[in-house]
């Protein structure tokens, strides 16, 4: 029985439940729920606080788990990337008071303020930077108001709520994180059909089915633009001077590839959205 760590609450929650769901897995059924067996599939899912996710999979208590790129890095766990999963996405940065800093070199022994010390503090060493990381479990936008801290760094999303404190971002990026997959060595395979899955998922979110008609004397110049994953399916018509067409395309430019075709000459273009993929 494969054991998984899916976040119980925040921002990863809701899509890696829907994501799950997508994979063909039991998905949550209430807020409430803290383990849920899906015998079916072999699979027991344990929700759980998103940043304690990382330590028992790395403990090896959990098979595989999903939680943020940041908390992975800041629990300093064993436990090891296995896949990005595109969503989740943010910026880790730092901020202060309009002037202060421009350089991170410039908080050499300042106090900084952070909920993700284990990653600052890599990040310190990396640049031989001696800083006093104050620890903190969340608003630490508030932190250099109330005198605890010359600095912040923090997830950053548009930068209105750390505008909104008076500070602005200086510096380089520390992390851009999104929501991954995470294993350990010896359990990856053991978690190979839940990889496949997710993979699956990824794909049918990233693609679509687009069929067409073109005239035969067209049809490689349209099959330049719809290459395909491997290969397009070109299948003959009634008028044998039109061939069908069915490729993988990507989404993010359905409408630029159906203009181009169109103008190569292409009819009867349709796109089928994908529920899942095995690729």
């Amino acid at each position: 029985m494969l054991r998984i760590a899916v976040p119980n609450k925040g921002m990863l929650a809701e899509t890696a439940n829907e994501m799950l769901v997508e994979a063909g897995y039991r998905g949550r059924r209430s807020s409430r729920e803290l383990v849920a067996l899906d015998p079916q599939n072999e699979v027991e899912f344990f929700y759980i606080r998103p940043r304690d996710i990382a330590t028992y999979v790395g403990e090896g208590v959990l098979d595989a788990g999903i939680t943020g790129r940041d908390l992975l890095l800041d629990s300093e766990s064993p436990a090891e990337e296995i896949r990005a999963l595109d969503f989740g996405d943010s910026t880790f940065r730092f901020a202060a008071p309009p002037g202060l800093f421009t350089e991170v070199e410039q908080l050499e022994g300042k106090r900084v303020a952070t909920s993700f010390t284990g990653l600052l503090d890599q990040f310190f060493k990396e640049r031989g930077l001696a800083v006093e990381l104050v620890k903190l479990d969340g608003a630490v936008e508030s932190a250099i108001q109330l005198g605890v801290a010359d600095a912040v760094a923090d997830v950053v999303s548009t930068g209105n709520t750390l505008r909104q404190a008076g500070l602005e971002i200086f510096g380089p990026v520390i992390l851009d994180s999104t929501a991954v997959l995470i294993s350990t060595p010896d359990k990856v395979e053991g978690a190979r059909t839940l990889i496949k899955r997710l993979e699956g998922v990824l794909v049918a979110r990233r693609n679509s089915i687009m069929d067409y008609d073109i005239h035969v004397s067209k049809l490689e110049e349209a099959l330049a633009v719809t290459p395909g994953y491997q290969s397009p399916t070109v299948s003959p018509l009634h008028d044998e001077e039109w061939v069908a067409v069915r490729s993988l395309v990507p989404q993010s430019d359905l409408n630029g590839i159906m203009d181009r075709l169109y103008a190569i000459g292409a009819r009867a273009i349709l796109v089928t959205a994908l529920q899942a993929a095995r690729m």
